[in-house]
């Protein structure tokens, strides 16, 4: 029996730990960065994986014994050998992640879990979170805990300087929809020009330079900056990029339609995102976000 329940048998039952057990299986990984799921770790006998992820070994063994126990449960994939598609998952991958936290991820697969979570987390889909045994399931107020409860010097601080860097791009994944759920030629153009218009408004949110990049250069007309707030991963990115990832892969697909070279500055953002291993290995396959997407994505009718 996977050793996560063993230790709570007594407080949810043996029958229910032996069902548990059979929908979650444990994979350790040792080293990051990696992908979660390397081709040659085969499908267990349920089909879901269980992966140990650590920071890098900067803290002392005897420093070590004293942190809590962090246990985070997403979709698992539909072969359920990786991550699913869950920009929501995604998100607090990477928060604990960027976060410097050592910590267990579970995929589930969904296929068989349903049963069997309403005795782990009653009224809950993953993603959730269970820290030192108490399970948390909203995914803003998991994002919240984490931020407040993994802080400095222990771990560096995710928040935004500008309130603006966690709204904007916050219209893009609905214009987005409405878009590739449409499938009349005739409404394309016009629901197409809508989706491309909250790209574009994020394009000038990342070219205008920032209060702290005018302090440092008050003649700077464009910004070079990173990411949405700076130079450093936020809060909002963890919440963005994974959102835009399903964009990208998914317009290509349904549309033809790639993100225009002429936005240079959301370009630069999702170069330099796909750079780090926090968001790259935490995205799931492009095919995943295909097949998550093939009963609502519609190509236009000819």
């Amino acid at each position: 029996m996977c050793a996560l329940f063993k230790n709570r048998e007594k407080e949810i039952g043996k029958e229910v730990c032996q069902k548990i057990a059979n929908v979650f299986t444990s994979v350790t990984i040792t080293a990051l960065p990696c992908p979660f799921i390397s081709s040659d770790r085969k499908k267990s006998v349920c089909g879901t994986s269980r992966g140990t992820w650590t920071s890098v070994e900067r803290r002392r063994e005897s420093k070590m014994a004293e942190e809590p126990k962090i246990e985070l449960f997403v979709k698992a994939s539909y072969d359920a050998e990786s991550v699913g598609n869950c920009p929501f998952c995604q998100r607090l991958f990477m928060i604990l992640w960027l976060k410097g936290a050592n910590f267990t991820l579970t995929t589930v697969d969904m296929k068989r879990a349903p049963d069997v979570l309403k005795d782990l987390a009653p009224g809950s889909q993953p993603p959730f979170l269970i820290y030192n045994d108490e399970v948390k399931t909203d995914t803003n107020k998991i994002e919240e805990f984490l931020e407040e409860t993994l802080a400095p010097p222990q771990h560096p601080k995710l928040c935004c300087r500008y309130k603006e860097s966690n709204s904007v791009g916050e219209d893009i994944f609905r214009k987005f929809s409405g878009y590739i759920k449409n499938p009349n030629p005739g409404l394309n153009d016009m629901l197409e020009k809508k989706f491309l218009s909250t790209l574009v408004k994020l394009n000038m949110y990342l070219e205008t330079p920032l209060p702290h990049e005018l302090a440092k250069n008050p003649d700077l007309t464009v910004s070079s900056r990173l990411f949405l707030d700076g130079d450093s991963l936020t809060l909002a990115d963890c919440n963005l990029l994974p959102k835009l990832n399903i964009v990208k892969v998914v317009i290509k697909e349904y549309r033809d339609f790639a993100i225009p070279a002429e936005l240079k500055g959301l370009t630069r953002y999702l170069e330099n995102a796909y750079k780090r291993d926090e968001f790259r290995h935490t995205c799931p396959n492009d095919s995943e976000i295909l097949l998550a997407y093939h009963s609502v994505a519609q190509y236009l009718s000819k």
